[in-house]
């Protein structure tokens, strides 16, 4: 079974490794050809589901794939559990790029997609307020400081939360109860589905702190940066290795996706779309060394 390593990253027993990251992304592509093969259904647009925060890196993944492809993408960029709930009950779609791997395999485990491939992978940090002083050694000091509010998104909705409350089991090993009072005094601000909504083109991380919600949020790493591009005021701090957290994320095309669709999933994987994520700050697991 997969496992992480006190990093936060994800690894597997050493005999076999490199079997276990290869099938899954081999069958993935040769489902895809496999079905590209085939009669599809003709469609000239083509329905991307994807986390919200793969906004920015899709966005100019699919800006791309239109200037090769004689085919639109429509997006729709939201809190991944809810994504996968609004696909599960019904909703048209036909590739979706979830922040996990556990909602996509949710899909394919229903038989509604294909083979779940990791695509991309990111990392949580702590975006800090203007004026409070923390550093990567204090962080978790700060966080248990009844004084400081502080921020997550909402687990089970998106992951970003799940990966939050992950972070939290893992302090309790530095220290002891350091899980119950994280929990407890959490605010669950983003990612739920009455989660406040920020003004458009604004980053949810630095609105909630700018409107002094919280002191501290965990987001990731890349949602970090794009909010420090909002306020250079902020802070961003990577998670000590004692209780960080990686986030794997997953993509899977939609069994009654058109051909398109398939054409896009094999363009997220592509070198370019690959180089494009990277260039956002996430980090390309089959981008070529």
């Amino acid at each position: 079974m997969p496992r992480r390593d006190a990093q936060g990253s994800r690894s597997l027993p050493h005999l076999g490794t490199g079997i276990a990251v290869f099938m899954p992304r081999l069958l993935f592509v040769v489902t895809i050809m496999g079905l590209l093969t085939m009669p599809a259904v003709a469609s000239d647009l083509v329905l991307l589901h994807a986390a919200g925060s793969l906004r920015g890196a899709l966005t100019e993944v699919a800006e791309a794939f239109e200037k090769s492809a004689s085919l639109k993408v429509q997006t729709q960029f939201g809190p991944s559990g809810l994504l996968r709930d609004e696909i599960a009950a019904g909703t048209k779609a036909e590739v979706f790029a979830s922040a996990n791997m556990e909602h996509p395999q949710a899909l394919a485990s229903a038989k509604r997609s294909g083979p779940v491939v990791l695509f991309a992978r990111n990392r949580l940090c702590a975006l800090v307020r203007p004026g409070l002083s923390v550093t990567r050694e204090t962080l978790l000091e700060r966080m248990l400081d009844p004084q400081v509010k502080l921020g997550t998104s909402t687990p089970k909705a998106d992951p970003s939360g799940d990966y939050a409350f992950e972070a939290f089991a893992r302090a309790d090993a530095v220290r002891p109860n350091a899980q119950a009072a994280l929990e407890r005094k959490a605010l669950q601000l983003t990612g739920g589905p009455k989660s406040a909504v920020p003004p458009a083109g604004r980053s949810p991380y630095g609105w909630h702190i700018a409107e002094g919600r919280a002191d501290i949020f965990l987001a990731y790493c890349t949602a970090a940066r794009e909010a420090e591009k909002e306020n250079p005021g902020l802070q961003t701090i990577a998670l000590p290795d004692a209780f960080a957290v990686a986030a794997d994320y997953g993509l899977t095309v939609m069994a009654d996706a058109s051909a398109g669709g398939y054409r896009f999933a094999m363009f997220i994987l592509s070198s370019e779309g690959q180089r494009i994520l990277a260039a956002h700050g996430f980090s390309a697991p089959n981008l070529p060394k």
